[in-house]
């Protein structure tokens, strides 16, 4: 089957949402998978309609977090609007799991039988704009700053269930990891995973190591349990605690 030259159309939308910030702000917010817009020239990827709903498709809930705690804390937020099952804009090009062939137990059809130059139109027309534009607004930042990654989880993933409430992940940046983690477990009624449920590794993520650790960044990598944040009414409560405790993880990374 021959495919056309672009990936996207004209009743597509652009690869990423911005909030501007509103106040000044130490903190740049990236969701990398907010959304789950599909190209319309990519259908539905053969995926059921039912899969859409799942965490495969989207980061449940983290979108609303990311809103609301934009709004409180006045800082940018920057999201990808495009589903992980398009193309997972938290890996690098070319990596294995970028454009899955199954996904907890979903065979991705569209993509087992993509083509490798529609690999190439998915990276070139929505995951490096993606990244382009959180680059720009790092690099044009004068004042010190740290990037906040904003993910959530499934409770339950291959059969497993994950207790935690939130996790924080980490590589080289351990410092604003064991800050954050205290800060957490001092809110009393969490159980936060160090490292859970994933390890942020070189490999494993993009944003965090291409953006952050690679230029020395503060940085911090966080995951809350999707059906802790699957209404509004949680939406908020998670965004009021981060916009509580991230002032407070930027004041204690300062002291000496």
């Amino acid at each position: 089957m021959t495919e056309p030259n672009t990936l996207l159309g004209p009743d597509d939308p652009t690869p990423f949402r911005v909030h501007p910030a509103s106040q000044p702000s130490p903190f740049i917010l990236v969701s990398d998978h907010a959304g789950r817009a599909v190209p319309g020239r990519l259908g539905n990827l053969g995926v059921p309609m039912a899969d859409w709903e799942r965490h495969i498709a989207w980061d449940i809930g983290i979108h609303g977090v990311g809103e609301a705690l934009q709004k409180i804390l006045g800082a940018t937020l920057i999201e990808q609007v495009y589903s992980r099952l398009v193309i997972d804009c938290n890996r690098a090009p070319g990596h294995p799991t970028s454009m899955p062939f199954v996904s907890d137990g979903t065979d991705i059809v569209g993509n087992r039988e993509a083509q490798a130059a529609c690999r190439a139109r998915r990276e070139a027309e929505i995951l490096h704009p993606y990244h382009d534009r959180i680059a720009e607004e790092i690099a044009a930042r004068k004042d010190p700053v740290a990037l906040i990654a904003l993910h959530s989880f499934t409770p339950r993933m291959n059969g497993v269930d994950r207790h935690w409430h939130v996790g924080v992940l980490h590589h080289r940046d351990t410092r604003s990891a064991h800050i954050m983690l205290e800060l957490l477990r001092e809110e009393g009624d969490l159980c936060v995973g160090d490292n859970e449920p994933y390890v942020l590794t070189e490999t494993s993520d993009y944003t965090v190591p291409h953006h952050a650790e690679a230029a020395g960044l503060p940085c911090l990598e966080l995951e809350i349990r999707q059906d802790l944040i699957a209404d509004t009414v949680g939406q908020n409560e998670w965004a009021e605690r981060l916009a509580r405790l991230l002032p407070q993880y930027w004041e204690r990374l300062h002291q000496k």
